[in-house]
């Protein structure tokens, strides 16, 4: 869908932080895809490091992977400044980041792709973090694994620091086979190649993911948190949301969903004819809209217009011309008058038009020309 939709994420972002605040959260787990593109434009970096700012406010670590739409050496390249502010961003390089510090919330130990943080009460969580692998990290090792036999090395040299005394997260970002894909997503398991198996996945500690728009639930302990505005239209009836987890001894589990409120909904609409559609489209002027409309002949650039000015939002239509009542029209226009009296009768009344009714017609008709 192609709308301006930087002022809802900066609305959605800005709810996050005020969640944070409220729900006295400690850490903030960020599964990729921080950005659409390999080169987003500084307006977009902007409004991110400002964002992650706020919610990390000094009070809480913030921890970022790369995403499969995230340039991972530009996302990361800023990490050893943003680890001052508690912020601690991986991307593909093996990133090992300084202990200790002021904040309330504080790397205690890190390792390659790993980190324990703790916070003021001693209360402790162990962050195993496998960004989105790249091509480059796919080619730096010629072996015969499989991306499954891969992606379980890699997981495992991220839990090098892990002794099971504390809470355990996976923070990845994967295609596991089985999850749900929308038509946001850009041919993300290339055919397969790139499906990770649930198998591979610890079956402990909790497994936080990215890289599916639809929040939805894999294997026994894992989740897809989905993204936090509807960006295609099928995720009409998906409520975006937030996931709080909460740590008891060793153990992390989920306390609640707690729902994203801000930006627009997307809906898709259908509509026969261009007056039952402009009444339709009218009554979701706070929406991005789909339109799919069915006619009985193309549709004309005024009525287009007309369309576009009864909701800003309409960002598609898809006009379906039945073709059999196009060549009806065509067909139609080579009738004569009497002939199209005669059919609009019968269409009306079943029967044949009698034959003074029709020569009536007819005289009518040779007044006016």
């Amino acid at each position: 869908m192609e709308a301006e939709r930087l002022p809802e994420q900066i609305a959605a972002l800005g709810e996050i932080a005020e969640i944070c605040e409220r729900e006295n959260v400690d850490v903030v787990l960020v599964a990729g895809d921080v950005f659409d593109t390999y080169l987003p434009s500084s307006e977009a970096e902007e409004v991110f490091f400002h964002a992650v700012k706020k919610i990390a406010d000094g009070k809480r670590a913030v921890v970022v992977i790369s995403g499969n739409h995230d340039d991972s050496v530009r996302l990361a390249a800023s990490a050893p400044i943003a680890a001052e502010e508690g912020i601690y961003i991986f991307g593909n390089k093996p990133t090992v980041f300084p202990t200790g510090g002021s904040y309330p919330v504080r790397a205690i130990a890190s390792g390659e792709n790993y980190l324990v943080l703790e916070n003021g009460a001693g209360e402790k969580v162990y962050i195993n973090a496998l960004p989105y692998p790249n091509e480059a990290r796919l080619k730096e090792e010629k072996t015969d694994e499989s991306y499954g036999e891969k992606v379980s090395r890699w997981i495992e040299k991220g839990n090098a620091g892990y002794d099971a005394t504390m809470p355990y997260i996976l923070l990845s970002h994967l295609f596991v086979a089985g999850g749900s894909t929308s038509e946001g997503e850009r041919n993300i398991d290339l055919g397969g190649a790139r499906a990770v198996p649930v198998s591979c996945l610890p079956d402990y500690g909790y497994t936080a993911l990215g890289h599916l728009h639809k929040k939805q639930r894999i294997g026994s302990n894992g989740r897809y948190s989905g993204s936090i505005l509807q960006y295609s239209f099928d995720e009409t009836n998906s409520e975006k949301s937030v996931i709080l987890l909460t740590t008891e001894g060793a153990n992390v589990s989920v306390a609640k969903e707690i729902p994203i409120t801000c930006g627009k909904k997307l809906v898709r609409l259908e509509a026969n004819g261009v007056e039952e559609a402009i009444k339709l489209v009218s009554q979701y002027q706070d929406c991005f809209v789909e339109l799919t409309l069915h006619l009985t002949a193309p549709l004309t650039s005024a009525e287009t217009a007309a369309l576009r000015e009864t909701n800003r939002g309409l960002v598609s239509l898809i006009p379906r011309v039945n073709q059999l009542e196009v060549e009806n029209a065509a067909l139609r226009s080579q009738m004569s008058a009497e002939e199209l009296f005669r059919e609009y009768y019968t269409m009306q009344f079943g029967e044949e038009a009698p034959k003074e009714l029709t020569e009536a017609f007819l005289s009518l008709l040779s007044e006016e020309e």
